[in-house]
């Protein structure tokens, strides 16, 4: 080839036999290495090559976020013929993008995320043919009655949550929303008002003039409250008119409040029946630290005192939390206990008196037999129906759930004018305990004092611990002789020296009593 022909070029040289270079695949098929360099250096004189620009990154993230945000929040939204028409308006704005960037010489890598468009809508679709073809099953009339009855049947079981779960897989017409607003009742007796607004807000979601609901969410709002203050179901019964459950038990009046909780009238509503309800607010008394050991402590204790089954104590039925109040459900006995009959222009007769103190101490005998010290016996803790003479102990094991906390801070669990010697000075306790404190209730039932008194504890404890109890006679006259030696004997500071037991007790009160 003549020289000439050459000049101004640039001249590749190389091998282009078959058998003596490697061939490599391209769009115009398999060529020597040497053709391969010619290609591309004609490329890179003529600039015919892509360009990656340093926006790449920027505008790959953005459309990555653009495309997430419409699969994620905007599609679901949209009927199906309103999504495919923006799907694929979404797409062809992507893809000439991507093509007219491609035409300018840029290269950005916006092919991934151009395919997931048509993904996600895939996806979506299958989606809802799955939900349709499930709600078609779940609404068939068959399922729908099946979802209800069961909704019903736990509902009834005091299983709320369970109740909803099965409303909630129920079309939500006029029927099926009456359910939802007798549930969330059900909620608002429990004192579980986040959940009751909950089924309230789903009623106004599908219609929000029905009944009274706007009303009762306003006042949920209102009476919601961190935590329970005690006389929690007073106010909730003054605000609205209303009986509150605790479990199974509906709450019908308060009878009572004591240092430690309230006492209600409940009715059982699994066997009908009338039940007292002593409500304890353990979350009040302990720390959050102590709380669980407290709440472990309370339904041991119950469950001890449970088991005992004597004419003359008070029977307790069950025991349980919700959320920070602790109950236990016993025995509704009529009657009042033994304080009016403390003062002095009250007195019961000596006769009635004895007789009162022989079942106590038969009723604690039986106690300690079952290894349970009852550790805060007052006339507070005995009902009394003057019409039967029917007498009964009530609070076992109360004056020992709290015991822990009290101790830590301090304090005496119990009552200070009636504890005994050995429990002031933090011994071991037996049934003996339990015998003086009923000696010193005997003693003010026959003269209407206390037969230790003190200006402060610190007095009071220590005339109980070192001094003689005044002399009963001085105080009352015709108490017969006997029966104040049995005072005595009961009220010894040693427990050796007393009755060592609660039949001895009752024994010597009985020979007392036919003297």
């Amino acid at each position: 080839m003549p020289a000439n022909q050459y000049h101004d070029k640039i001249v590749l040289i190389g091998v282009t036999a078959p058998h003596e270079t490697a061939f490599h695949s391209t769009p115009l098929g398999d060529m020597p290495s040497v053709f391969v360099l010619a290609h591309t250096l004609t490329s890179l004189l003529n600039q015919d090559f892509f360009r990656v620009p340093n926006w790449a990154l920027g505008l790959q993230t953005s459309a990555f976020i653009l495309v997430v945000a419409y699969l994620g929040f905007l599609l679901p939204t949209l009927k199906r013929r309103h999504a495919v028409i923006v799907s694929a308006g979404l797409l062809i704005a992507l893809a000439l993008l991507y093509f007219s960037l491609l035409n300018q010489g840029w290269l950005v890598h916006l092919m991934p995320i151009l395919l997931l468009v048509p993904c996600g809508h895939l996806g979506l679709e299958i989606k809802r043919g799955l939900v349709a073809y499930q709600d078609a099953f779940r609404l068939h009339p068959d399922a729908v009655e099946s979802n209800r009855l069961l909704g019903l049947a736990f509902q009834g079981q005091g299983h709320l949550d369970l109740a909803f779960e099965k409303f909630h897989l129920c079309p939500p017409d006029e029927a099926i929303l009456g359910l939802f607003y007798n549930l969330a009742l059900d909620y608002e007796r429990k004192r579980q008002f986040r959940r009751a607004g909950a089924v309230y807000r789903y009623i106004i979601s599908h219609n929000d003039q029905f009944r009274d609901v706007q009303q009762r969410q306003e006042r949920l709002y209102r009476l919601r409250k961190p935590r329970l203050p005690r006389n929690h179901f007073s106010d909730w019964l003054v605000d609205l008119h209303e009986k509150p459950v605790l479990g199974r038990y509906q709450i019908e009046k308060p009878l009572g409040k004591g240092a430690m909780g309230v006492v209600y009238l409940g009715r059982d509503s699994k066997l009908n029946r009338l039940v007292a309800i002593k409500t304890l607010p353990l979350s009040e008394d302990f720390e959050a630290e102590q709380l669980q050991e407290a709440t472990i402590r309370f339904f041991r204790e119950a469950a001890a005192a449970g088991r005992l089954r004597h004419p003359h104590i008070v029977s307790i039925y069950d025991a349980g939390e919700e959320q920070d109040l602790a109950y236990i459900s016993m025995e509704f006995f009529k009657g009042g206990h033994l304080v009016p009959y403390t003062q002095p222009n009250n007195l019961l007769p000596i006769s009635t008196v004895i007789d009162i103190i022989i079942h106590v101490a038969e009723a604690l005998d039986y106690a300690h037999s079952q290894g349970i010290v009852h550790r805060d016996i007052k006339p507070a803790n005995i009902m009394y129906n003057p019409a039967t003479n029917q007498i009964k102990i009530t609070d076992f094991g109360i004056a020992r759930i709290t015991d822990s906390n009290r101790t830590k801070t301090g304090a005496i669990y119990g009552t200070p004018s009636y504890m005994s010697p050995e429990n002031l000075a933090g011994k071991a306790l037996d049934g003996r305990t339990d015998l003086f404190s009923l000696g010193v209730m005997l003693y003010q039932l026959l003269t209407g004092k206390l037969p230790f008194e003190g200006e402060s504890l610190a007095t009071l404890m220590f005339k109980i611990a070192n001094e003689p109890h005044l002399d009963m006679l001085s105080i009352r006259t015709d108490v017969p002789p006997c029966l104040k030696k049995r005072v005595d004997t009961a009220l010894e500071k040693v427990p050796e020296n007393r009755y060592q037991s609660g039949a001895e007790f009752a024994s010597a009160l009985r020979d007392c009593g036919q003297a």
